[in-house]
This record gives structure tokens, sequence and C-alpha cells, in this order.
């Protein structure tokens, strides 16, 4: 398949072709364009349910002692971290990339969040996959991953879904949830994920890595979608199963999404809506190129 990619400038040029082709198995062409300014905040603040704010409407001392370097934060506040705490946030994936976002989202005190997994921890996971731990192995990851969040937060509601998503219950997990992160390594599901947020207007942070690269784009329902800057899947959706991959990329990477979703129940920041933020940690560089919605784009 081909995937046509505009870029901003040449220092661009190299991080995009290795990501692309690293994360999606595609053949690209990329061209050097001017850079254009595009609207990054398309949607401000998502919409938290009325009736859980108003059951949010004080912390305890506790919480306050708990958050207090995030609640020091203008960006966040204390409406900033009571809507954290009335957010559903929902986490596909709770490997290398859901690890990272996993410890975050629990730390910083979101309310309820959901994991789908349906894999069992394997010994070759615990070089990337932080939530797992040697004696974890051959126990299914979503008990893992909810024993060592319990143990971090135990304030917050984690519920699981220990089944492979696909076209029959994509729908019914998403459903609930506010927010939705990509932190899975198939392709197919990434599309599955995307077509079914862009349908039901859920926010999607998107998120793939590879080698020493990765990428991560915020989906709005107003913004360019996965399909609208690699339009198509790749060949096979068992491609990714054995890439090579240092650890630390997928932390980044995780990291990174995480950041995204406080960004987005707070209000705080640009978000990477109409933007893809792509680096590569050999070359240690991180770049931003505009991506815009496709009017043929299959999603939308």
């Amino acid at each position: 398949s081909i995937c046509i990619i505009f870029v901003e400038n040449k220092l661009h040029l190299g991080i995009i072709a290795q990501a692309s082709l690293a994360l999606l198995r595609s053949f690209c062409i990329i061209f050097v364009v001017k850079k254009r300014h595009v609207a990054t905040n398309v949607l401000q603040k998502i919409p938290i349910s009325l009736t859980s704010m108003t059951s949010m409407t004080s912390m305890t001392s506790e919480q306050k002692q708990r958050y207090d370097r995030q609640l020091r934060l203008p960006e966040v506040g204390d409406e900033g971290q009571r809507r954290l705490l009335a957010a559903r946030v929902l986490v596909v994936g709770a490997g290398g990339l859901g690890s990272a976002v996993l410890y975050y989202l629990v730390a910083a005190g979101v309310g309820h969040v959901g994991i789908v997994d349906s894999d069992c921890v394997d010994v070759s996971n615990l070089q990337r996959q932080i939530l797992h731990f040697s004696g974890d192995v051959g126990r299914e990851k979503t008990q893992s991953a909810c024993e060592k969040l319990n143990a971090l937060n135990p304030e917050v509601e984690l519920s699981v879904s220990d089944c492979r998503l696909s076209a029959e219950n994509v729908a019914e997990i998403i459903s609930p949830y506010d927010v939705v992160v990509d932190a899975v390594d198939n392709a197919d599901t990434k599309y599955l994920l995307n077509d079914w947020c862009v349908a039901m207007r859920k926010p999607l942070v998107h998120g793939a890595v590879g080698g020493f690269s990765g990428n991560v784009m915020t989906i709005l329902p107003e913004s360019a979608c996965l399909r609208c800057v690699f339009p198509y899947e790749s060949r096979s959706a068992s491609e990714a199963d054995d890439k090579a991959i240092l650890g630390a990329t997928a932390g980044v990477a995780g990291c990174l999404q995480a950041a995204e979703v406080v960004k987005l129940v707070t209000g705080a920041g640009n978000l990477l809506a109409g933007r893809l933020l792509s680096f590569d940690l050999l070359a240690m560089r991180f770049s931003t190129v505009a991506v815009a919605r496709r009017s043929d784009c299959r999603a939308h």
C-alpha cells in the first residue's frame, strides 16, 4: 500500500519516513512543504457528565495531599483535578504502551479506568511492559495490571475486559468512556478503534512504536484520524507481533499519550489534534507535522 505524507521541512523527513515504515509497514511517498498554521485545540474539553461533576464538589484532605503537585499547576488546579476524578478513560492494551499510560493515568487520579487485553504475560514482555513482573509470567495481563494499579492508587475504579476487541464487541466496550487510548500493537485493531471512535465521536489518543521510533496523535471528531494519515491497513494484522523494540521507546510514547489524556480532560494546553508527533530516540529528535482531515476518508 502507498501512503503520502506532507512534512514541513527536511529535518522531519527521516523521522517520519522511518516511523511510517516501521509502524505500518507501508511504502511512503513523502514531500517537503512549507509550514502552515493549523488549529490544534479543536475541542478544548471533553464533555464530562454534569452528574459526575456535581457529585465531586470537593476533594478530601487525603486527595489534596496525593495530588498536591499537579494541583499547583494553574492549568490543572482544583477544577481540573475534579474533572480527572470524574473522568472515565479506556485503555486498550496492557503491554508496552499501556503500562506507561495506565501507571500515569491512575497516579493522576482518573476516576474510572477500563483495561482491555486478552493476553497473558510472557517472559519476553518484561523488557518493556513494566506493569508486569517476573512472578506474573503466565497470568492474565489484566489481572497483573489491576494488582499493581490498585497498590498505586486504590481510589481509582478499575474495570477489565479479558477479551480481544472485535467488530462485534467494540461499540459496547467503548460506549461508557469519555476518552479511549490506543495502546495496541496490532494494525487491524488500531483501525477498528479509529473507525468506531470516529463514528461514536469518542476522543482517541493513538500511539504506535517500533525500534527506536514512535508516533502519537490525538483524534477528535473534527480532526484528522488514523485513516486520514495512513489510509491503508497493513498487509497482515500479525506483522507487529515480532517487531524489535527498545523498551524505553514504548515508555516514551505511553507517557506522551497519558499527557494527552490529562490535557483532554482538564482542557490544558494544545492537543495533538491535527498534528502527528514523531520521535526518533537514536537521533534524539522530536517533531510534529500538520495532518489534515481527508475528504475521502472512509472513517468520516
